[in-house]
């Protein structure tokens, strides 16, 4: 299986796993203060929606990084795919 090569992905990335670490860090203070269950409930779909979002990002990455050198290895059509690249991202964000 191939990894991400492009840094910015990379850093894209492990910023959002880092902003869903610190909302289920959130989640686990709440649950040790007694807050609502109802409040607990809403952190934690933040959260889940959070390790969503960066799960599209890094599949869509690779994707895209897979694409461009089996499909356009010499740049040509790269708009395009890049074009497509970002439809795919759009529709698996509204799977969500």
């Amino acid at each position: 299986m191939a990894q991400l090569s492009d840094e910015t992905a990379r850093t894209d990335l492990l910023n959002r796993l880092r902003r869903a670490e610190g909302q289920l860090r959130g989640v686990q203070r709440m649950i040790e203060a007694g807050d609502s269950c109802l409040d607990i409930a809403a952190q934690m779909a933040a959260a889940r929606k959070a390790l969503d979002s960066a799960y599209v990002r890094m599949t869509v990455c690779f994707m895209q990084q897979e694409l461009r050198s089996r499909l356009a290895p010499d740049g040509r059509r790269a708009q395009e795919l890049a074009s497509v690249l970002d439809d795919v991202q759009a529709l698996l964000g509204k799977v969500r």
